[in-house]
């Protein structure tokens, strides 16, 4: 090999540090470098209900930045069946009495709280004071003044906290959140949005009782519709008037079915929305002064799509779960803030305590 004086030495080690630093901030590159962490963090599931097993399991298979390392369930079975699907260590299996032993386990750096409404207060403030980061699955909490109390906890044990609001990681929903707040077609001056399904299940969920599950399809279906109207706009509601339905009070008697809003901006925007658990519904459509853009299905897991001024968005669909889940491993691996931190859930809400005040007085209700 030649041997190289010292002007060719210099000549060589700039153009290599140049290629290196152009290595460094290419885009595509610098996504992969954040998209592989050091260490690939494991998550509990606390709760094994339908959203666990269907959705978040599976996308915990197809994850990058962390995987299933544990459970904590209050069925034996369950217990056995994960373990042997999913092959859990024993040591990481965990029941609602000895949860607080996960603080000793360092396998587990993340518990995502997958249970009823009223319990994530607790189960949240629990896996903070035993050392872990915290997902918990939206609604927050039962009421505002929940989300304050998990929001504290979090930030007096340092562990972060985030909400799962899969969709500020899917790419159409971002495209929208793009159009409406860079006012790409001026500014928005209209957006209605409805999310709901028919129930038809179990007339004995947990779901359909006020004390488990704060509400009905308000709390279930409809932070979806408040989220988009937020995240449209990057705007937050001043007040907001409601009214509501019940074609089967049978079913519904200790819950909300239907509900109408409007929920007055800073902005002027006129802006509505509506949840149901007895209408399928799922759309976000936006009008701006110079164009419009919309998406409908709008909030499912099963994939989005959407149009602009018309024409199709043409986005490819992603796992949303397994990308949530990669990017809070992210953050926690790089000691950074969440997106959709415990304050996004605290605004959601703020939002829905003034629905149902709204509801019972009949009137405006400032929201906040």
């Amino acid at each position: 090999m030649k041997k190289l004086d010292n002007a060719s030495r210099r000549k060589f080690i700039k153009n290599v540090s140049i290629g290196a630093s152009a290595l460094l901030l290419s885009p595509a590159l610098s996504k992969l470098a954040l998209a592989n962490p050091a260490k690939r963090l494991g998550i509990a599931l606390v709760g094994l209900g339908g959203y666990a097993g269907g959705q978040l399991a599976p996308a915990l298979q197809k994850t990058k930045n962390c995987y299933l390392a544990g459970i904590v369930t209050g069925t034996p079975s369950k217990a056995v069946t994960w373990a042997k699907k999913y092959n859990i260590p024993q040591g990481n299996i965990y029941n609602y009495q000895n949860f607080d032993d996960i603080a000793k386990n360092p396998a587990i750096d993340i518990v995502y709280v997958v249970l009823p409404v009223s319990m994530h207060k607790e189960y949240t403030i629990r896996a903070a004071s035993a050392g872990k980061h915290v997902i918990c699955e939206k609604p927050m909490a039962l009421n505002a003044a929940e989300c304050r109390e998990m929001i504290a906890a979090c930030k007096k044990a340092n562990r972060l906290l985030s909400i799962g609001y899969r969709l500020h990681f899917e790419p159409h929903t971002q495209e929208v959140m793009r159009l409406g707040q860079k006012q790409v077609f001026g500014k928005v001056t209209r957006v209605e949005t409805g999310n709901g399904f028919t129930y038809n299940g179990d007339p004995n969920a947990w779901r359909l009782k006020k004390a488990l599950g704060g509400g009905g399809g308000l709390m279930d279906m409809g932070i979806y519709a408040i989220q988009g109207a937020r995240y449209t706009l990057g705007q937050e509601p001043i007040a907001v008037k409601a009214t509501q339905e019940k074609t089967r009070p049978e079913l519904f008697k200790d819950v909300d079915e239907t509900v109408y809003w409007e929920l007055k901006f800073p902005g002027g925007q006129k802006v509505t929305g509506k949840s149901s658990y007895n209408h399928d519904w799922g759309y976000l459509r936006a009008q701006a002064e110079k164009g419009s853009f919309e998406l409908q299905p709008a909030y499912g897991y099963d994939g989005l799509d959407g149009k602009i001024n018309g024409k199709p968005m043409q986005i490819p669909n992603i796992v949303q779960q397994a990308a949530q889940m990669d990017d809070f491993a992210n953050c926690v691996n790089l000691k950074k803030q969440s997106r959709v931190p415990g304050e996004e859930g605290l605004k959601d809400m703020k939002v829905i305590d003034a629905i149902y005040r709204s509801l019972n007085t009949g009137k405006w209700e400032q929201i906040g």
